[in-house]
């Protein structure tokens, strides 16, 4: 929190981004970190863990819809779902609009996250009594270590920024064993940072899923104001070929409703600058 009581200021590599606050509406330290609610002047209501900016009422769509759907309109029929972190709700609730999807299991490690959540944003937690979706609280790098091969069409790490614990979710091991949980042709999403601040991260996370076996990688860019440089990506790995062309539609009656993702979109974030492409494209 920034020593001006009216602004809350976030800092990462000597970059700041701030929002005006009305007030906070909750603070608590849970058994893993420091869960703070604000209601801010012009995003609605803001949540940070450990002083990071984890999203606002106003912008969250974007990444939510982002996270879920270019993972799982690339795969012919999505059943089976999991997602690691993703304690907001917002990503479950966007990949439950699909009815191709039969089970979504999240694995998240601070259940506290959930309820602050399900208290101070509905609106993303309004899947949570699907019958189609299950909770685990727990760490999910042994989950993943331990779980059966072969369980899940799509795995969509929807994790915090790469401190402390999280960094284990940024590295070959951990995306080895997500590899053996993914079926044939299964797909693999994962917040990747910013594309301007954080190069040598999503440079890492790419060779990384590489080392651990995935066939082909793509990294889509998506703007997101409330997050450090408003540029964001998600980078998908496939378990085997190449990406196949995305379905426009999902397979089922309905509709799906969406404020940022549609067709034109996903295809549009596949566009990479040119510093970008000369770097990913390095051997």
């Amino acid at each position: 929190m920034n020593s001006d009581r009216d602004w809350f200021t976030e800092r990462s590599q000597g970059f700041a981004m701030s929002l005006q606050i009305r007030r906070k509406l909750h603070d608590e330290q849970s058994p893993y970190q420091r869960i703070e609610v604000y209601e801010t002047e012009s995003f609605g209501r803001l949540l940070t863990l450990d002083g990071i900016t984890m999203l606002t009422s106003r912008d969250n769509f974007i990444y939510h819809e982002m996270m879920a759907h270019p993972a799982l309109f690339s795969h012919p029929r999505p059943r089976d779902v999991v997602i690691v972190g993703g304690g907001d709700c917002g990503t479950l609730h966007e990949v439950l609009k699909h009815d191709d999807v039969e089970n979504v299991l999240q694995v998240e490690l601070d259940e506290r996250v959930t309820r602050v959540c399900e208290r101070f944003f509905p609106e993303l937690c309004a899947s949570n009594g699907d019958t189609r979706a299950r909770f685990l609280f727990e760490d999910a790098v042994a989950w993943m270590a331990a779980a059966a091969p072969d369980g899940a069409d799509a795995i969509i790490l929807d994790t915090t920024d790469p401190i402390g614990q999280a960094e284990r979710l940024f590295e070959a091991p951990f995306y080895t064993d997500c590899r053996r949980v993914l079926r044939p042709g299964g797909i693999l999403a994962a917040q990747s940072e910013s594309p301007l601040l954080d190069l040598e991260l999503l440079l890492g996370m790419r060779k990384a899923m590489c080392r651990a076996g995935f066939a082909a990688v793509r990294t889509l860019l998506f703007p997101q104001c409330t997050y450090p440089s408003g540029w964001w990506s998600c980078t998908l790995a496939r378990r085997e070929r190449a990406f196949e062309e995305t379905r426009a539609e999902p397979s089922g009656a309905r509709r799906i409703e969406t404020r940022y993702y549609n067709a034109a979109v996903h295809r549009a974030s596949q566009a990479l600058p040119e510093f970008l492409q000369e770097v990913l494209e390095r051997p």
